[in-house]
């Protein structure tokens, strides 16, 4: 391992130490020298690319920014000087025969040419990738329109979906889900509690989304526990940060067959000197799910959600505060052979969110940021019974109430000695979760943990970069006591660390290689610690073990990209280990009052493997083919008895997109290959593999703004299948059948 490792770096370090080619050209003694400086702060700009326009003659800042050109042609030149996070500079010159000259360049930070950095990756969105993600905006998002994000994301390379029907779909990336899978809102946590079972929603709808940022892999560096296996940002324009003077906004509405859904959305936003603000509403209702072997009763849903924002600019100062709300009512299906009984979540989220930033050109520490989301939660779990000679009656049988705090305060420095910039930061979270109702099945539970984390890179060369970083993790929580469970007092307190170290290396154009290896931490949940009772909404018998540890995983991602020509290919590996890993099991036995399955949680060693690959190719300037497979193994390990497979893994898959692009319309068909899952965890089903084709077709329009209508068809054959992490399947349904969805948006 020591050797593999060492070997490496010296690979690395030796194409670092590789020369530039030098052009063959006349020797003409005309130099120009200096250095490339932030325009705003005087401060040098290490590794910004220059090169002499209509030339094939260039160079690269060095650490301390300083360059040199030598030999160059005579007469009139421009030196075009690039970096990321800076707008292109041009400068003009008169190159002298046997003459050096002094020319410093200014450049000038902008945020318009970073539009593709994955912020949630990086504090310092320094554009330097050591291990997958992915972004969605703009037409993306809307080509990718559904009712929740868990659908929106499905088919994406490394991630699936966990559903229990359309509006508690919640996203899983590489086989871990639940509270492994971190989802933010504008960088903080929401305050729901979507992560802990099935039945639960991610209380914001996907129109509100004006941006959605995926990292494959741990990331508990930078958000602490909850990040095993990634982080799903949902970004939105709630608190203005670029405006216009005057007004804009944004319009949409979608339709569906599946289910009858109709949604609209729209947002409005006025903007003056210093000022801004913004309004936006959300509105969806569906019906029941519809299948090739028929309706799914209990299916349908109905959301709204709302807000309200103000931003500020104020030279060094920039931020704002907005309020939110969000109300859902939605159904999760009983056992087929019920139709008298039908369980119905309740669910309403308010929030206050503040984002504040200064910045400072005299200082090591230029620029600080707090980020803070004050969330207030109730949810309300409702029995309908609906006897075919008889009122409608209901029963709350559980009740969740939750007050949170997510909050963080970064602060980022100018590059210093071997760093560059990076920064260091403090995060506060806390929640008080009371449980009520006879349907109890844990415990409340009163949680607060603080943290301070570091993250820094190292330019060691103009194509070699090392990130390396450090958090540390104090948590307190104990359970609090309800009628269900008078008792319980017990309370841990947990400490913990994180920490990972990456390279990034770009030898030459068009080629990227990223690696880091993680140290990651999981605090077990309420349910995992104190469960005993009947879970109405997911159907089954949960028992918890007040003996589990915190999760503690080492992992290793490699990802390499390669752009030429028409071709984009970019191939990923990963492996995590796992010790304590917390699962999920049936116990083979059923509760005689409930007639549910048992499922207890245990804990042991795992390791979680596999692969993604995805490949875009342009064919022509119309024609396009995209292709993707990703795969995951999950294996519970054992030091004596036979290791065996973990529980809701997903299959195969191989997802292909031909798509024909004529500027103002374009259209395209999908084809999804999904293989048979046999690799199951003792007493979990076998489900069988299925292909499932889509078509897609859409027009824009310029004039009065940006419009775009889109149509769909998900499904097209009405496929009857059944999916590997539907938590439907147990209860012996099929996934929807064929779907048209249509939408429009429209930019003004």
């Amino acid at each position: 391992m020591n050797r593999s490792i060492l070997f490496i770096l010296f690979f690395f370090q030796s194409l670092s130490s590789f020369p530039n080619p030098v052009d063959a050209r006349p020797a003409t003694d005309a130099n120009v020298f200096g250095h490339v400086v932030d325009a705003a702060s005087g401060e040098h700009l290490p590794f910004v690319n220059l090169v002499v326009k209509g030339t094939r003659i260039g160079t690269i800042t060095d650490a301390s920014g300083h360059y040199f050109l030598t030999n160059l042609p005579e007469g009139p030149l421009v030196i075009q000087a690039s970096s990321m996070g800076y707008a292109v500079a041009e400068v003009a010159v008169e190159a002298v025969a046997k003459t050096t000259q002094e020319i410093d360049i200014p450049l000038s930070a902008t945020s318009i040419t970073l539009s593709g950095v994955t912020l949630t990756a990086s504090p310092t969105a320094s554009g330097f990738r050591y291990q997958p993600d992915a972004v969605f905006m703009g037409e993306e998002i809307q080509r990718r329109s559904e009712a929740s994000f868990g659908e929106m994301l499905n088919g994406q390379p490394g991630v699936a979906m966990r559903s229990m029907g359309s509006a508690p779909a919640r996203p899983v990336i590489r086989g871990m889900d639940g509270d492994r899978i971190l989802v933010l809102e504008n960088g903080e946590r929401m305050g729901d509690i979507s992560e802990t079972s099935a039945d639960h929603s991610i209380s914001l709808d996907p129109l509100a989304a004006s941006r959605v940022e995926v990292i494959r892999g741990p990331a508990s560096l930078l958000y602490g526990s909850s990040a095993l296996g990634g982080v799903i940002n949902l970004m939105t324009t709630d608190i203005p940060d670029q405006w216009d003077e005057g007004w804009s906004g944004a319009a949409s509405v979608q339709a569906a067959s599946m289910n009858r859904m109709g949604a609209g959305f729209a947002r409005v936003a006025a903007g003056g000197e210093e000022h801004a603000f913004s309004a936006r509403m959300a509105y969806r209702q569906a019906g029941d799910i519809t299948t090739p072997e028929g309706r799914i009763a209990g299916t349908s849903m109905q959301a709204y959600d709302a807000a309200l924002g103000w931003g500020v600019d104020k030279g060094p100062w920039l931020g704002g505060l907005s309020f939110s709300l969000s109300d859902q009512t939605f159904g999760i299906p009983e056992a087929a052979e019920n139709s008298e009984e039908e369980v119905e979540i309740r669910a309403n989220r308010m929030a206050l969110q503040g984002r504040f930033g200064r910045s400072w050109q005299d200082r090591s520490f230029d620029q600080a940021q707090w980020r803070f989301n004050l969330s207030r939660f109730e949810q309300d779990e409702v029995e309908l019974f609906k006897p075919a000679d008889a009122p409608e009656e209901e029963a709350i049988g559980l009740s969740y109430e939750q007050y949170a705090l997510s909050s963080t305060l970064t602060l980022q420095h100018k590059p210093a000695g071997v760093l560059d910039r990076g920064a260091v930061g403090f995060s506060w979270n806390a929640q008080q979760l009371d449980i009520k109702g006879e349907e109890a099945y844990t415990p409340g539970e009163q949680r607060f943990s603080v943290a301070a984390f570091s993250f820094e890179e190292v330019p060691l060369s103009n194509i070699l970069r090392l990130q390396f970083g450090l958090r540390l993790d104090l948590q307190h929580s104990r359970a609090l006591s309800n009628q269900r469970f008078p008792d319980a007092k017990l309370s841990r307190t947990s400490f913990n660390y994180s920490g990972s170290v990456g390279l990034n290396v770009r030898p030459f154009p068009g080629f990227e290689l990223g690696a880091q290896l993680a140290r990651s931490h999981r605090n077990p949940m309420v349910e995992e610690l104190f469960a005993d009772g009947a879970h109405l909404g997911a159907g089954v018998y949960e028992q918890g073990n007040v003996a589990l540890s915190d999760e503690i995983g080492h992992g290793g991602d490699v990802f390499v990209t390669w752009e030429r020509g028409a071709w984009q290919l970019e191939l990923t590996g990963f492996v995590n280990d796992f010790t304590n890993y917390i699962i999920f099991q049936p116990t083979g036995e059923v509760d005689a009052a409930s007639g549910y399955d048992i499922y207890s949680y245990a804990e042991g060693k795992a390791r979680l493997y596999g692969n993604e690959f995805q490949a875009n190719w342009q064919a022509s300037r119309a024609l396009s083919w995209q292709t993707s497979i990703d795969w995951v193994r999950g294996r519970r390990v054992f030091d004596k008895s036979p290791n065996e497979n973990l529980p809701f893994i997903p299959p195969l898959r191989w997802r292909n997109a031909l798509e024909y692009d004529f500027g103002r319309t374009w259209m395209g068909a999908q084809l999804m290959l999904v293989r048979q899952q046999d690799q199951v965890a003792p007493g979990e089903a076998v489900t069988d593999g299925y292909a499932l084709v889509g078509l897609q077709a859409g027009y824009r329009v310029n004039g009065r703004g940006r419009q775009t209508l889109i149509l769909r068809v998900e499904n097209l054959f009405d496929t009857a299948y059944r999916d590997h992490l539907s938590r439907i399947e147990d209860r012996n349904f099929v996934m929807p059948g064929r779907n048209f969805n249509l939408s429009w948006r429209w930019f003004f």
